[in-house]
């Protein structure tokens, strides 16, 4: 994350701890998150210098306001476009829900799985590195078909990559060098 995206994401999440709206702030940063995934345009909004300071506030204030989206996180998104830092606006999401994490003992964990789990699952794996980690974990799943099977789990600076395409390469390698 960029040194600008860590002190705005620090700013926020100070203004929010005072006003006691960190989790209401959280919620609304993962909303437009939400957004900036499903559209292109968006994306092409926040990253493209073309866009004017005034085109970019103007037409963020059209996506909060549809979106249903105030307070805290509206105004620091408007803030962000009219200082021109739109393209940081995901490594000062990214920043702010990790300063949350930290402040709530949380640790976060991305799962990499060949299909979707189901609940029950997904609620095994978060047990079994909560027990690795001594904390609670934040589970983020995300789904790689070409895996087979089996499982790559990334929590903090440990990756583990128990994934059956993994294992099928290692036996792939050892069959050329006996041959």
């Amino acid at each position: 994350m960029s040194g600008v995206a860590q002190r705005y994401a620090t700013a926020l999440f100070e203004l929010a701890q005072e006003a006691g709206a960190i989790d209401a702030v959280a919620a609304a940063l993962d909303s437009f998150n939400g957004l900036l995934a499903e559209s292109e345009d968006l994306r092409r909004l926040i990253e493209s210098p073309a866009f004017t300071a005034e085109e970019q506030v103007a037409a963020i204030k059209a996506v909060l306001e549809k979106a249903g989206i105030t307070g805290i996180a509206a105004n620091f998104i408007g803030l962000v476009a009219s200082k021109r830092r739109l393209f940081a606006l995901p490594g000062m999401i990214a920043g702010y829900k990790r300063l949350v994490a930290e402040a709530k003992g949380i640790v976060s964990a991305e799962v990499t799985v060949a299909e979707q789990p189901t609940a029950k699952r997904v609620d095994e794996i978060r047990a079994a590195l909560k027990g690795v980690a001594g904390k609670d974990v934040d589970v983020s799943i995300k789904i790689d078909p070409a895996l087979i099977g089996g499982l790559i789990v990334k929590m903090g600076s440990r990756m583990v990559d128990a994934s059956l395409k993994t294992k099928l390469n290692s036996i792939r390698l050892a069959m050329k060098e006996v041959g």
